[in-house]
């Protein structure tokens, strides 16, 4: 191998290593401005919602450790069955009549799952074993694939199958469109819903980016209200929340906090403007969705901000704050 190859991988391994540790890693001794490493007020108050009802005790059907043990998996499917939806049309549930899902970071061609640790919680991956088509159901459908923990999970038309935790009621479908990533199961293995969730083909097809949602932008605007602030692709005033961490990496907002806080697409490289694009990355929540970050602090967009501009969720319980073009967060209370 020349030298000059043997430079490149180097140089090259060394960009991974420093993008790999950029996020979630130890801060540096000298935090940066003061306040922009600070952890989450304490371990078990960041972890409030993303333990609990994820796979621990909240899972249906489930054993109070589902999904909580290397290799563990959720109850067994059983008949699974088609139900009419009004609004997603056909819909796969199993034997009990609990909504199963798809996760458009899986592959059908060939089957693979990619939602182990803490989206394997959220998310119990439905075992192949005692799971059985009924009428509407091809049986040659039905599969299953050697997970990464050891587990022999269901597939249908390919696709792993699994449960969505904050599912506690047959027919609930709560886990719909999480993340722009999660889907209900049709009976061929698509996307239930048709176009109203893609366009049915998913990451194992040719019409669809493998595991992909269309990224969204970010760029600064001058805001009359705080200065230059960091907006979505839609114009929409991007915020982070004190209470997550950045250095650990942990994420506080969950739950009914992100009925409110809508963690921000990540954003393709071409889209990024008026930022220094080494402080945009994406980070990973713990339903294994991907989050647009400033500076490695996951960044959201409020559902009181009604229209570009608007800045209704700056200082929001004294926990909430718009970004400046630097990646800090603006402290300032809005004008007028």
């Amino acid at each position: 191998m020349s030298k000059r190859r043997q430079a490149s991988l180097a140089g090259a391994a060394i960009t991974l290593m420093m993008l790999t540790a950029a996020c979630g890693g130890s801060p540096s001794a000298k935090e940066r401005d003061g306040d922009d490493v600070r952890p989450a007020a304490n371990t078990s108050d960041a972890g409030k919602g993303y333990g609990a009802g994820y796979g621990s005790g909240a899972a249906p059907g489930a054993g109070a450790d589902t999904g909580a043990k290397s290799g563990a998996m959720g109850e067994p499917g059983g008949k699974l069955a088609v139900r009419e939806t009004a609004d997603l049309g056909q819909v796969v549930t199993d034997g009990k009549g609990f909504t199963l899902y798809r996760f458009d970071k899986d592959t059908a061609k060939p089957p693979a799952s990619n939602c182990d640790g803490d989206c394997a919680k959220a998310w119990p991956p439905v075992p192949a074993a005692d799971a059985s088509a009924t009428t509407g159901i091809e049986a040659s459908a039905l599969g299953e694939v050697m997970r990464k923990d050891g587990g022999r999970q269901l597939t249908l038309g390919g696709w792993p199958v699994y449960r969505y935790a904050k599912d506690t009621a047959p027919g609930e479908t709560k886990g719909q469109g999480v993340g722009g990533t999660w889907n209900a199961l049709a009976p061929d293995g698509k996307k239930a819903g048709g176009k109203k969730t893609g366009d049915g083909q998913g990451a194992g097809d040719a019409k669809e980016r493998p595991g992909e949602q269309p990224a969204d932008g970010v760029s600064v605007s001058d805001n009359p209200k705080l200065g230059k602030i960091l907006v979505d692709g839609q114009g929409r005033t991007l915020y982070r929340f004190s209470k997550d961490s950045a250095w650990p990496m942990k994420f506080a907002c969950t739950d009914a906090c992100l009925e409110t806080w809508k963690p921000a697409k990540p954003a393709d490289k071409a889209e990024i403007k008026g930022i220094a694009e080494k402080l945009i990355t994406t980070v990973t929540r713990p339903d294994g969705t991907g989050q647009l970050a400033a500076d490695c602090w996951p960044l959201y967009w409020f559902t009181g901000d009604t229209k570009a501009g608007d800045v209704n969720g700056q200082g929001k319980q004294g926990q909430w704050f718009a970004v400046d073009d630097k990646g800090r967060k603006v402290t300032a209370a809005p004008a007028g």
